[in-house]
């Protein structure tokens, strides 16, 4: 792994850490959530659909299509409606809000592997995959990030209300009542009495949002960690980024991570027939339906991709 300096446009970070106290407790939080998961008394079969269906809607639609190639690289453009229904559906990840994830990233694309990256693996693993999350840097401040990095998200009134006082938080919190309380009211109203209509709402909620959240956090950060050390380089990029073929296959496409650096305002990230890519599949599905246009697509100048590992 390489050690890189760059320039002096922010301040070391590593001495000047402190836990994020609030964002630690809810990280364990939702993960206990989680785990609940494997008692038997949570389980339900419409729970285990509505994680799936959760994956990709929350997943691949909010945070791969909306968060990441619309909003981060312009990658295609969209209608403004078909734009803020993705960016809330990324919003409900838990994600942080839509400027400041969008900042985030464009700041690791500038500093890819170097000191001031936010989630280079140079630290540790750990510090790559969710570390990074639970520590408050100097020069990480919300404010200070979409300032310098996501003034233009800012411009959407939309946006910007999801950014003030944490509403994207309260927003978030409003979708699992609801999906619990929707499974609450369908058992209850289907004939149920009160105990097993509560049992079949919370299953919703904690297959459907916990347990949803905590799987999409893990393979969005497996982007940030396994795929800066484990996979194969198409291209010679200045960075450690690889492809990962695990993780494009649970992230929808984003594992493909090395074509992604080689050229990041591409909405394909497979760039050979091998490499699926989810999200740029559902991307030439808006395509045909006229909802995608302005589509990037990846640079002639890159070359030939090499023959799949072995």
């Amino acid at each position: 792994m390489r050690h890189q300096k760059d320039q002096k446009l922010d301040e070391p970070r590593p001495a000047q850490l402190k836990l994020k106290t609030d964002t630690f407790v809810g990280f364990v939080v939702i993960h206990l959530l989680a785990l609940l998961a494997v008692l038997p008394w949570f389980f339900s079969w419409t729970g285990v659909v509505l994680l799936g269906v959760g994956m990709y809607v929350f997943g691949v639609l909010g945070v791969n299509l909306g968060f990441h190639r619309l909003m981060t690289h312009r990658g295609f453009a969209c209608p403004l409606w078909l734009e803020r229904t993705l960016v809330l559906l990324g919003t409900c990840s838990l994600q942080f809000s839509p400027a400041y994830w969008i900042a985030i990233h464009r700041r690791h694309h500038h500093f890819a592997d170097k000191e001031q990256d936010p989630h280079s693996p140079l630290v540790s693993f750990l510090w790559s995959h969710f570390g990074w999350l639970l520590m408050r840097a100097p020069d990480m401040k919300p404010a200070v990030m979409i300032d310098r990095y996501a003034r233009d998200v800012m411009r959407d009134p939309v946006y910007a209300l999801l950014e003030r006082k944490n509403n994207w938080i309260f927003m978030t919190a409003a979708t699992w009542v609801a999906i619990y309380t929707a499974g609450f009211g369908a058992a209850f109203f289907s004939g149920s009495s009160f105990w097993p209509s509560a049992q079949f709402g919370l299953s919703l909620f904690v297959w459907g949002c916990a347990l949803r959240t905590v799987l999409v956090w893990h393979t969005t950060w497996a982007v940030n960690s396994v795929t800066h050390i484990w996979g194969y380089r198409n291209y010679d990029t200045p960075d450690d980024s690889r492809n990962n073929a695990i993780v494009a296959l649970l992230a929808g496409g984003e594992g493909w991570h090395n074509n992604h650096h080689a050229d990041p305002t591409s909405a394909r990230h497979g760039h050979t027939w091998w490499e699926i890519d989810l999200a740029w599949l559902t991307i030439r599905g808006l395509m045909q339906l006229g909802l995608a246009t302005k589509v990037a697509l990846p640079s002639p100048s890159l070359g030939r991709p090499a023959a799949p590992p072995a």
